[in-house]
């Protein structure tokens, strides 16, 4: 935990010119979702290999016109009954805790989210209000934008705000920023997420076995009296096969991190390249299902913008 976290990201790289002269190449060019790579994550990627499954996750690619492909395919605004919160499931609620990523996945389905008026601090009254009459919601999930882009002083504050909400048991956190800045994992959150008395789940984001850092692997040591689990997302030419998969679901574990969801691409415009067909996409799940005991085989599902996720297989 020798780096600043936030040093880190501002040497991120964040135009074409400067990614062009990084890697080497021409391949890069501004576009609709801006550019953004943290060096740790851009020093992971083999600059020989055109084909590296790490830079094809962060490079743009021209938007194409194919069938349902929309700007919002998971529907977001459609459940957000006050700024900030997102409610599609009975017994939990989810905070677009921030409106920043370390890194700009092109395949991301909230790229054209607006997030101007969703600050969860600036809506707080509005959705602690709204929380303390649903007694029902028993878990607040942050994501975002990703929530560890947050100062450790904001996550506190809010973990505060959310522990006053006496049926609230449960915090999940999603989070790539941790994966690609291991060196977010500070003394500072450790403590933080040590003294709530909310049980606390971390989701980490990762799709290929190379995103996974010795420096990541030594500082989520801190964290593992939490449950931590990890999330991919199906991606063409990325991580499309059973023994990728398989790889990546040992390499998991090694770091004490057990494979929980893998999703079908949400069909986001601007991500037309990493669609791989239900079919494949169900071939490379069975062969999977041989390749790892039941405790490591994530679910496959689809998120159709209904008020659930879909298993698939």
């Amino acid at each position: 935990m020798n780096k600043t976290w936030n040093e880190s990201v501002r040497s991120s790289l964040k135009n074409a010119n400067d990614c062009n002269e990084y890697f080497d190449n021409d391949r890069f060019q501004d576009g609709n979702f801006p550019i953004k790579i943290p060096l740790e994550f851009a020093k992971r990627i083999d600059k020989t290999n055109p084909l590296d499954p790490l830079l094809l996750q962060i490079l743009p690619k021209e938007r194409q016109s194919k069938k349902g492909f929309i700007d919002s395919p998971v529907y977001d605004e459609e459940f957000s009954p006050v700024k900030g919160l997102i409610h599609k499931y009975p017994s939990r609620v989810l905070l677009i805790s921030s409106s920043v990523c370390a890194i700009h996945c092109q395949y991301c389905f909230r790229q054209n989210f607006d997030y101007d008026d969703n600050d969860v601090l600036k809506n707080w009254a509005d959705i602690q209000n709204y929380l303390s009459k649903r007694i029902e919601v028993n878990e607040v999930v942050l994501s975002g934008g990703d929530p560890l882009t947050l100062s450790d002083k904001k996550i506190n504050k809010i973990l505060r705000k959310i522990e006053s909400i006496q049926h609230i048991k449960t915090l999940r956190i999603h989070t790539r920023t941790a994966v690609v800045i291991p060196s977010r994992i500070t003394e500072e959150l450790i403590a933080s997420l040590n003294q709530t008395k909310l049980k606390v789940v971390i989701v980490f984001h990762i799709n290929h076995a190379q995103e996974i850092s010795d420096e990541f692997v030594n500082n989520i040591k801190a964290l593992r009296n939490h449950i931590l689990l990890n999330q991919s997302v199906f991606l063409r030419d990325v991580n499309d096969d059973s023994k990728t998969l398989a790889e990546l679901s040992y390499k998991l574990f090694e770091a004490s991190i057990l494979p929980y969801y893998i999703h079908l691409l949400d069909k986001v415009s601007g991500a037309e390249s990493f669609l791989i067909s239900d079919n494949q996409a169900h071939k490379i799940y069975k062969a999977l299902q041989n390749m790892v005991p039941g405790y490591l085989l994530p679910k496959l599902v689809r998120d159709e913008g209904g008020e659930s996720k879909r298993l698939v297989i």
